[in-house]
């Protein structure tokens, strides 16, 4: 997998299975079992590290968490998340990035916010660092949000989240994840740019879906609305992995109650 079959999947409408992992072993399976491309996430920060939010998260352990999903699935298209600051000065941003990828392996860097983040996508973009977006709920932001809450919802919020992804698209951003949002700023999103645009708690119509490995293994006893338990059933994480590509690939998840 790689930037120009991503896109091609969406030209063809084929939506793309994308998941979180952060070591050798679960990235492995998780591949086998056909994911198309995996998210080291600085969620590393909650679910592997105990921590109550992203924002400790440093390069240098994204760097070493990337490595290891990079030797577990050496095929896979693999995106790394840019910890919170990294990316707050162009300079950082290169620094960082050259840390996910020469050390660690990405393919890609992922960015959180907006407009604000097009001149750090443009530099980013300019040197050859392939760049992901992410819109709507941002994660860093938790503490100056006051909590996760889904994002969009009045017509003054989605139009902003639109402009966003229409900056960001124009900075050279090759994907997008939207987190969120309701569905039909999901399905929005997906129409305005030509980016592929994978969500997470954006309804059915986007271009793709994320989800949190652990969450989707049932490891998270206060899940959020928008995330599937797959292990019930399956027998195996193995199983459990390939249902979640199949539910995302037939657009049987999410569903209407798991969409806002």
């Amino acid at each position: 997998m790689n930037i120009s079959r991503i896109r091609a999947a969406k030209a063809e409408r084929r939506p793309i299975a994308v998941l979180t992992a952060y070591e050798a072993g679960f990235a492995r399976v998780a591949a086998e079992a056909g994911v198309d491309a995996f998210l080291v996430g600085d969620s590393l920060g909650m679910v592997v590290q105990g921590r109550r939010d992203t924002l400790a998260v440093t390069v240098a352990e994204m760097a070493y968490h990337t490595a290891m999903v990079r030797r577990g699935a050496p095929q896979a298209l693999l995106i790394a998340d840019m910890p919170f600051l990294a990316d707050a000065t162009p300079e950082r941003a290169l620094d960082a990035a050259a840390a996910l990828m020469q050390e660690g392996g990405a393919d890609m860097v992922k960015i959180e916010g907006g407009a604000e983040k097009a001149g750090v996508v443009e530099t980013l973009t300019a040197a050859g660092v392939p760049v992901c977006g992410h819109v709507g709920l941002l994660p860093q932001q938790v503490r100056k949000l006051g909590g996760y809450r889904v994002q969009g919802r009045d017509q003054a919020a989605a139009r902003r989240i639109l402009e966003d992804a229409v900056a960001l698209e124009r900075a050279d951003v090759d994907l997008l994840v939207v987190e969120c949002v309701p569905r039909e700023l999901g399905r929005a999103l997906s129409q305005a740019v030509d980016v592929p645009v994978i969500g997470i708690g954006a309804g059915p119509d986007t271009d793709g879906q994320v989800l949190v490995m652990h969450d989707m293994l049932g490891l998270n006893d206060r899940p959020p609305r928008f995330v599937r338990d797959f292990m019930p059933g399956a027998g195996s994480v193995a199983a459990a992995f390939a249902a979640y590509v199949e539910a995302v690939r037939s657009r049987g998840f999410p569903a209407e109650d798991e969409s806002f």
